[in-house]
């Protein structure tokens, strides 16, 4: 059971991953020409990632706090099947929540780099 559970958790992982990269990759895209009038005017390819990934950190933030909140609280319902274990054990919570912000920054930097490739004069004929 236990490797069923795991194997699941790391599938959902995977599909929460895949679903950031496709939200961050549909922002990146609608702020194309923003970004290309950005490139046109000076800014820096820093800058440039630094702007998209500081939007994913908020939702990042966001999204991590709010979990780690129901999942705290889903916890204590499943005591009754945890043998030996707490729910609410502190080293896992703070090594789930490392992990999936590892895979989620992944997940966003991959758009944020896209975005700094962006060639100005593409962009403004973009629309």
């Amino acid at each position: 059971m236990a490797k069923l559970s795991g194997f699941f958790g790391l599938l959902a992982a995977l599909i929460a991953a895949v679903g950031l990269y496709g939200v961050m990759s549909y922002l990146v895209a609608r702020r194309t020409n923003e970004i290309g009038i950005r490139m046109a005017l000076g800014t820096r390819r820093r800058d440039v990632l630094s702007l998209v990934l500081r939007k994913a950190a908020l939702l990042l933030a966001s999204g991590l706090i709010l979990g780690a909140i129901l999942s705290v609280a889903v916890a204590q319902a499943a005591r009754a099947m945890l043998f030996g274990l707490k729910p609410t054990d502190p080293v896992v919570l703070v090594a789930a929540i490392a992990g999936l912000g590892f895979l989620a920054l992944l997940a966003c930097f991959l758009p944020a780099r896209r975005a700094t490739r962006v060639d100005p004069l593409v962009a403004l004929r973009y629309e």
